[in-house]
């Protein structure tokens, strides 16, 4: 598809790399169409991208404004910051002030970064993601059209907007057991809904997913991170509400068979090479790859329990272990314990490192199934490798995702938690067993690859996703020949 006229889009996310890098896939593929696509983050995220990202992936720009960067020279993505009202020195951590703060002084700063980058192109879309709803407000101060990329499965933006829209009943939030019913979904209990709209949840995160649905009638898009073909009856059963037009998977293109160096993507720790190196000398489908993500920090008996499992699996094992401190790269919330280290042939059995580059892990045929946290990003890259999955979800909207990889795609088993929210070193070992070992291990690895051949066609010419990033680029066209 070409695009006859140059068309300019402005997307926004708080720098999160969680948040960062869907937007940063969905660039891609609209500038490989034809447009121009620059994206505004917090002041913050320049000062990490800096410090953390090698000088190839991010350069300084010449442009007139000193502080602006261009993501990957090839790439065309420009990068522009404005303050989100903290100083570079807050402990971000404390979410509460940086949801606040961010929506009261971050909005004034988006906006008067806004008047200056419309002095010089005409934006024909600001794309926000739901974690900056004022930004939509924003967008329309100044008559800009509004698309929504929605970066978690298209299963927990039907769940929250059927909730917050009051279009389904739903049961008593108070009782984590209790049956939820809602059209597109197998019936779930109240501990698989997403966080945000739990009674249990700080009232910030509550309001802010409030305030985004209730901006939701001043968006014109509501794009998704997911393919259809995995989502295929939620996505139906949202059709005649707020339609979500499904544009993944948002992976990095090598993981979909493209050319590793046209990926684009924000990694705010440090990766450990050796991960790679250390997989290859290990057998097809035979390494327990363990990580949870960049924000969860495990308490010392989860690792304790984790690290026991690990040993009396017998199977190999590459585990992230990460910084504890959001500002610290050498704190460690929880240490390994002596014993492990001891009684696990560590050097032969095992890897520890505290960061690595996980889609090259997940692509590496040696890796026989994921530990995953179950974030939605970790939960594209497994299915678009195609590599099974242990579900341990902790909050947001992973509760949701390892509902669905358990109930909808079937590409693994979830981890169960006692009441005191710690998972036994028994049952971690029965799922490594459920996905590992006999009859169930063969079903999920089958179910797994087909899902991987599914999300590898979506993006190709004539997919699904394909049709509606053209779709959304044409009915950009539209609108800025209108106002022309």
């Amino acid at each position: 598809m070409s695009v006859d006229e140059r068309v300019n889009v402005l997307m926004v996310s708080m720098a999160l790399q969680g948040h960062m890098n869907p937007m940063l896939k969905f660039a891609k593929h609209l500038i490989s169409k034809g447009v121009h696509v620059t994206i505004a983050t917090t002041e913050d995220g320049r000062h990490r991208m800096l410090k953390k990202t090698k000088p190839s992936n991010a350069n300084s720009n010449n442009s007139n404004n000193k502080n602006n960067l261009k993501f990957s020279d090839n790439s065309g993505i420009e990068l522009v910051f404005f303050s989100d009202g903290l100083s570079l020195g807050f402990d971000r951590s404390d979410t509460e002030s940086l949801v606040n703060t961010t929506r009261e002084k971050g909005s004034t700063n988006f906006s008067t970064l806004l008047t200056g980058l419309t002095k010089v192109r005409k934006y024909a879309c600001v794309v926000v993601n739901p974690f900056v709803p004022w930004a939509i407000d924003v967008a329309a101060e100044h008559g800009i059209p509004c698309a929504m990329l929605w970066i978690q499965a298209s299963a927990t933006y039907s769940i929250y907007y059927r909730y917050l829209k009051n279009i389904n009943s739903y049961p008593n939030l108070e009782d984590p057991n209790e049956k939820v019913h809602l059209p597109g979904l197998p019936p779930f209990e109240v501990k698989d809904i997403p966080s945000f709209i739990l009674p249990s949840t700080p009232y910030h995160f509550r309001h802010l997913i409030r305030g985004l649905f209730e901006a939701l009638n001043k968006v014109n898009w509501v794009l998704g991170a997911s393919f259809y073909e995995i989502e295929k009856e939620i996505v139906n059963s949202m059709a005649s509400l707020t339609p979500i037009y499904s544009v993944g998977p948002l992976v990095s293109p090598f993981l979909l068979g493209e050319n590793e160096k046209s990926d684009v993507s924000v990694d705010m720790w440090s990766a450990e090479d050796i991960c790679l190196e250390w997989l290859d000398n290990k057998p097809d489908s035979s390494v327990i790859y363990v990580s949870f993500g960049s924000l969860l920090v495990l308490s010392q008996k989860q690792v304790d329990n984790i690290a026991a499992a690990l040993k009396n699996s017998n199977k190999a094992f590459l585990w992230v272990v990460k910084p504890g401190g959001s500002n610290d790269d050498d704190v460690v919330a929880a240490e390994l314990p002596n014993w492990f280290l001891d009684e696990t042939n560590y050097k032969e059995k095992g890897l520890v490192v505290k960061w690595c580059p996980q889609e090259k892990v997940l692509m590496h045929p040696s890796v026989a199934c994921f530990i995953s946290h179950c974030g939605w990003n970790s939960t594209l890259e497994t299915v678009v490798t195609g590599v099974p999955v242990i579900a341990w979800p902790f909050w947001t909207d992973q509760p949701t995702n390892a509902m669905l990889i358990e109930n909808v795609f079937r590409n693994g088993v979830r981890v169960k938690c006692g009441e005191d929210g710690i998972a036994s070193v028994e049952e971690i070992e029965r799922c490594i067993r459920g996905v590992m070992e006999g009859k169930s291990g063969e079903e999920i690895k089958k179910r797994a690859m087909e899902l991987k051949e599914s999300a590898q066609k979506a993006l190709k010419d004539g997919g699904s996703s394909n049709k509606n990033i053209n779709q959304f680029i044409t009915d950009l066209i539209a609108w800025n020949s209108a106002r022309a």
